[in-house]
């Protein structure tokens, strides 16, 4: 059966459930888009979506582009969050916890390394940080392919694993500084429109983030995915990329939280168009950048809670209501089935 006609046949299926055509708005359409990807992969309808082992991965890297004064904190904060994740203390093990995910945090290059033996940290550096893009080149194109290879072997592993619905996290001081300079470099939008105030800059520093970004973009014209990455990219986001487009090869659905896992979902469907298809979009950040991503992506998002913290806390607020496209797909009654007659 054609891809058409399965989507053709679910959308009956949703439109006969016991409500007014369209009345469950974004969740109609989160249940369609994951009981096609299940339909496809088994190669007939389904009548029964699954969700198995939600996990969030959190990726966190450090970045050169810091030492120019771009955020409200140094570099060593990094570790000190990752500790704090690794110890249940952050928001995101909280919303974790409360919405029964799996938790998972890759360190892909942070300036501290962390000694643990927490089977839940995965250590995949591709160097203590980046450089400074201002004024040279933040990575080799050689990290940039070994970085999404990695950031593929670990999705590879967490889908064999049992999980069939995931959501990247990120950590990293600057890195909506890296975001923004990707996004700038590769849409064609000023710089000035994708940068914002991160986690909360003077506006002193704000001018000082827009001059320096401004300089590493200046190095992209014209530049493809790859070598936009290595001027400007970051370790978190190379990998980000990478499990992108790994999910779009296990044919695996992904939760995408704010700007940043939002600049590497955007760099993955450069790179692999399909994968969009796989993308549900969990809240609009308070982040300049994140409207133009969101727009450029043809992304409507579940939430609007005015989220400015990353971790993919918004991913997995949004669970929830995943959860609930999937049990109404499953469980609502038809028109027929519940003897109602319109």
């Amino acid at each position: 059966m054609s891809k058409d006609d399965l989507s053709i046949q679910i959308q009956q299926k949703i439109d006969q459930k016991t409500k007014p055509v369209g009345a469950l708005g974004l969740l109609e359409d989160i249940a369609h888009q994951l009981a096609l990807i299940q339909s496809v992969y088994a190669g007939k309808l389904i009548s029964h979506i699954e969700i198995t082992k939600p996990t969030a991965i959190l990726f966190a890297g450090d970045h050169g582009i810091a030492d120019e004064g771009v955020s409200i904190a140094p570099s060593a904060v990094t570790q000190q969050m990752v500790l704090n994740f690794l110890a249940g203390g952050a928001a995101i093990n909280c919303f974790c916890r409360a919405n029964d995910i799996e938790l998972k945090i890759v360190d892909t290059g942070i300036l501290i390394p962390v000694e643990t033996n927490n089977p839940n940290f995965i250590e995949q550096r591709l160097g203590t940080r980046t450089h400074n893009f201002a004024i040279q080149p933040a990575m080799s194109s050689e990290q940039v392919i070994r970085g999404i290879e990695l950031g593929k072997s670990i999705i590879h592993s967490t889908i064999n694993g049992g999980c069939n619905l995931i959501m990247f996290g990120e950590m990293g001081i600057a890195n909506t500084s890296c975001a923004s300079a990707i996004l700038a470099a590769l849409s064609g939008e000023s710089v000035d429109k994708c940068v914002g105030l991160g986690t909360g800059i003077t506006s002193e520093q704000l001018e000082k983030k827009i001059t320096v970004i401004k300089l590493g973009v200046a190095r992209c014209q014209n530049a493809d995915p790859y070598s936009v990455l290595a001027e400007v990219g970051g370790y978190e986001v190379v990998q980000m990329v990478g499990a992108f487009l790994a999910a779009f090869e296990n044919k695996t659905p992904v939760i995408v939280d704010g700007f940043i896992v939002s600049t590497a979902a955007y760099v993955a469907t450069l790179i692999e168009p399909d994968c969009r298809e796989f993308m549900i979009f969990a809240h609009r950040s308070q982040e300049s950048g994140h409207k133009i991503l969101l727009n450029l992506l043809q992304a409507n998002p579940l939430l609007d809670l005015s989220l400015r913290l990353g971790e993919g806390t918004g991913a997995a607020l949004a669970v929830p209501l995943v959860r609930a496209a999937a049990e109404f797909y499953n469980n609502m009654a038809s028109f027929e089935s519940a003897g109602v007659t319109v």
